[in-house]
Parts: structure tokens; C-alpha cells; sequence
């Protein structure tokens, strides 16, 4: 297994593990000299599908694969289903 620096992963090319799309990394995230999460710039119609965020941080737990291309797993971005489960009742 080839190991990547982190400065060689930034601008790669982020899909789900559906082979979706998704955008591409923009950042790593640390804590503790350990990487916690990336920032992923959004492009393509994920941006409409994630309530047009310019950009998420994936935590890297819900990353796949790192190599030519970015591979996350899809039940890391929140889904339009989810988001309206959280509106109490009496607001709807």
C-alpha cells in the first residue's frame, strides 16, 4: 500500500461509493497529529441534494479509499429525509 501526503490529496476528485460525483477535497482536518475529517468542496448536482452547501467535512472514519480518485461512503451526507425529521411538528 502506497501511502499519500496529505498535500498530494488536496484538489483530488471526491465520488460515493455509488459513483456519484461529489466534489473534491479541499482540506484535511486534524486532531491530535491524527486526520479527523476532510473538507470537501461540493460540485455538480450534489450541491442541490445537500441544501446547496458550498462544502461539507466528511470525518474520515466514512472515507474508503484515497488513490488517482477520493472514495466516500454514502451514508456520510446527510439526506433531504433527514433534514425534515428534525423540524418539530408543530412548526411543519
Amino acid at each position: 500500500m502506497r501511502i499519500k501526503k496529505i498535500s498530494e490529496v488536496m484538489g483530488i476528485k471526491v465520488y460515493t461509493d455509488s459513483g456519484e460525483y461529489f466534489g473534491e477535497v479541499e482540506e484535511a482536518n486534524l486532531m491530535e497529529n491524527k486526520i479527523d475529517g476532510w473538507r470537501i468542496r461540493v460540485g455538480g448536482v450534489m450541491s442541490s441534494l445537500i441544501g446547496g452547501a458550498r462544502g461539507v467535512i466528511i470525518p474520515h472514519q466514512f472515507v474508503k479509499a484515497i488513490g488517482d480518485v477520493f472514495i466516500i461512503n454514502k451514508t456520510a451526507l446527510p439526506s433531504p429525509e433527514s433534514e425534515i425529521e428534525e423540524i418539530p411538528a408543530e412548526m411543519i
